[in-house]
């Protein structure tokens, strides 16, 4: 069952800043990816969290439904890096994004991190169909809930994937299909996260 946990009262004095790439020196263990990405777009840059610190929550970019107009479904995944259960500074790493949506409300693992995702995708629609590509992303925390995203229904969704086995999700790459100008837009297609080790739950 995935719940939905948003920022509770403890965390909204909490300081975050955007990492970007400063910190894509850090070594990794293992890449964590879906069975059932989207094929359009090209795999962007990483994004990493510092040392010590791992995803304890994340936050979605969704475009909601256009009603006839062309779709994009999900468009970014914000992912927000803590160190060990001091959630009071934090960072926040999202790879490339789409153009399109409002971010929702961040969603936290209650205690522990994020290690490892299921992603919704609505396959191709043809030549002339309006494609959307990835809608939705459920994670489980080392804690062991799961946690569904704020996203749209179209498409199904894949298996999970393999656990950060030491560690947890530790940083993001998205694969992103670009502006098409007039054309129809499925912006988020496939996202893969790095595993890092030495998180003591």
């Amino acid at each position: 069952m995935a719940y939905q946990l948003f920022l509770p009262m403890s965390l909204e004095k909490s300081f975050s800043m955007k990492a970007g790439v400063k910190f894509n020196s850090r070594a990794y263990t293992s890449m964590l990816t879906a069975n059932n990405g989207g094929e359009f777009g090209n795999w962007t840059w990483p994004e990493m969290c510092p040392d010590e610190f791992f995803a304890v929550g994340f936050s979605l970019r969704v475009e909601g439904n256009q009603y006839g107009l062309d779709d994009t479904a999900l468009n970014g995944i914000r992912l927000i890096c803590g160190k060990k259960e001091d959630r009071s500074f934090l960072y926040t790493v999202e790879s490339h994004t789409g153009y399109y949506g409002e971010w929702t409300e961040t969603q936290w693992c209650p205690s522990g991190v994020l290690k490892s995702f299921q992603l919704r995708v609505e396959p191709s629609q043809g030549m002339f169909g309006d494609d959307t590509s990835a809608n939705n992303i459920k994670f489980r925390c080392s804690s062991n809930p799961s946690l569904e995203g704020v996203g749209m229904e179209w498409g199904e969704y894949g298996h999970w994937s393999q656990e950060c086995t030491d560690g947890g999700i530790c940083g993001i790459e998205t694969k992103m299909e670009e502006f098409q100008y007039g054309l129809d837009d499925s912006t988020l297609n496939d996202v893969r996260f790095h595993c890092c080790s030495s998180f003591q739950q």
